[in-house]
């Protein structure tokens, strides 16, 4: 998962987001992060699972004593000015462009802006709200998760309207997609909050995903598996690098599943879970994979050729914090991330370990995930039985990233690298809607 940022609070981490195309190299694996490093909290997250079911602000210099008191008063006159640029949220300079995401399980918000090839994320918003919650028994939404859920819209809603947004972009996804009483919600939001949210489908959902992504794709090898652990639905794509260096092309084959770490936490209980338990878990995600057309082939390519995981999702995240040994979540030690076989190994272990109180102790995962940690795992356990690869690259970054760079490159902004060795902006705008890029904070679960 990605830690979740408390209102208001900024994602640690929060700051320039790579935009290129593709290729580039990370260097994030440090051992341990500073000890300040700010850990993001839900407020007030609901009971744990059982069987039934901040911105940045871009601080200009201080201003030093002058000689003379017109520079006196000229002094506190752009002190002012930028405290009441602060205050408003318009201190950067913009275009600014927002994106959110609501799924199952949280509810997220990104507002940045252009810079160059890459963007600045200068606000960020991320709270679990589980609008999905008991879904699994009754197929609706219940009034509660959508009270939760209406309330961090609203503070989302005033985060966007503190700047004038240059494009905006809301999605919902899974629990939308699936609830009877769907629409009901979407126009309470619309009517409450004057928010328009686009259910999309899972193929744009996958699509955003890889969009998000897309840069920490190992381009020494021949591929990668991305998989996007949500809280109702998972995706995973085959990436082919051989196939063509577009983005569309990388896209070989793709599916999303409708297993989540809220709907298996809720099928098979989440605080005790032991080892049948856990077990029966990865039972039902390899059954959903039954739904994979291209399972076989991908196994086939993967046990031929060169290919790494690419996992972003908060699964990955948590396991990421762990093995850092963070006394703090910090998205900036743990996206781009390289972890081996055994790393996995070894952390999947140390979290099965725990009992409820202590992954709820633990600062990486926290009350707020303790109940749905395991589920997370027992998905990419599955995952990694059917399709072994040896390494996992960790993004902490997903659709809302993918909405922001089709955002802005929609409308002319972040410059392709491409554009370097001769090719134009017309072919690129051409070619592509998606990139990719980090996000600020916390896990999609």
């Amino acid at each position: 998962m990605n830690k979740d940022a408390d209102a208001g609070q900024a994602p640690s981490g929060s700051g320039q987001v790579d935009a290129g195309d593709g290729g580039e190299r990370k260097q994030a694996g440090m051992a341990n992060a500073p000890p300040d490093a700010p850990r993001a909290a839900a407020d007030n997250p609901p009971a744990p699972m059982n069987k039934t079911g901040g911105a940045h602000c871009v601080h200009g210099p201080p201003v030093g004593p002058r000689s003379h008191e017109g520079s006196h008063k000229a002094g506190r006159q752009s002190q002012q000015r930028r405290y009441q640029r602060r205050r408003s949220g318009r201190f950067s300079t913009g275009p600014f462009y927002a994106a959110l995401d609501l799924g199952t399980n949280n509810c997220r918000l990104l507002v940045a802006e252009p810079r160059g090839d890459s963007f600045k994320v200068v606000d960020s918003f991320s709270r679990i709200v589980r609008l999905g919650e008991g879904m699994t028994q009754t197929g609706r939404l219940h009034k509660d998760a959508m009270n939760r859920t209406i309330a961090a819209l609203r503070i989302c809603r005033s985060k966007i309207q503190s700047r004038d947004v240059a494009g905006v972009r809301m999605i919902a996804t899974e629990a939308c997609r699936q609830a009877e009483n769907g629409e009901l919600f979407l126009g309470r939001v619309r009517n409450e909050l004057g928010l328009e949210l686009e259910v999309i489908e899972r193929r744009t959902e996958a699509q955003l995903a890889v969009a998000g992504c897309r840069t920490l794709l190992d381009p020494e090898t021949d591929g990668a598996l991305l998989f996007d652990i949500g809280g109702g639905s998972s995706e995973i794509v085959w990436l082919d690098r051989r196939k063509t260096r577009r983005q569309r092309g990388l896209i070989r084959a793709w599916v999303s599943l409708p297993i989540g770490v809220v709907t298996l936490a809720e099928r098979h209980g989440g605080v005790d879970v032991d080892h049948h338990a856990f077990e029966a878990m990865i039972a039902d995600v390899r059954e959903a994979f039954g739904a994979f057309r291209a399972r076989h082939a991908l196994a086939t390519a993967i046990a031929e050729r060169n290919f790494h995981f690419l996992g972003t999702s908060g699964t990955v995240t948590t396991l990421a914090g762990v093995h850092l040994n963070l006394a703090r979540y910090d998205r900036r030690y743990v996206d781009g991330l390289w972890m081996h076989d055994d790393d996995i190994e070894r952390m999947m272990a140390k979290i099965r370990s725990m009992d409820y109180q202590m992954r709820a102790a633990n600062p990486c995962i926290g009350r707020e995930r303790a109940d749905l940690v395991l589920a997370g795992c027992a998905i990419f356990e599955a995952i990694r039985r059917e399709w072994p690869c040896r390494r996992l690259r960790v993004a902490d970054r997903g659709l809302r990233e993918g909405i922001l760079v089709q955002l802005m490159r929609a409308d002319g902004h972040l410059r392709s690298r491409r554009t370097k060795t001769g090719r134009g902006d017309g072919a690129r705008h051409r070619n592509e809607r998606k990139s990719a890029q980090p996000a600020g904070d916390s896990p999609r679960e």
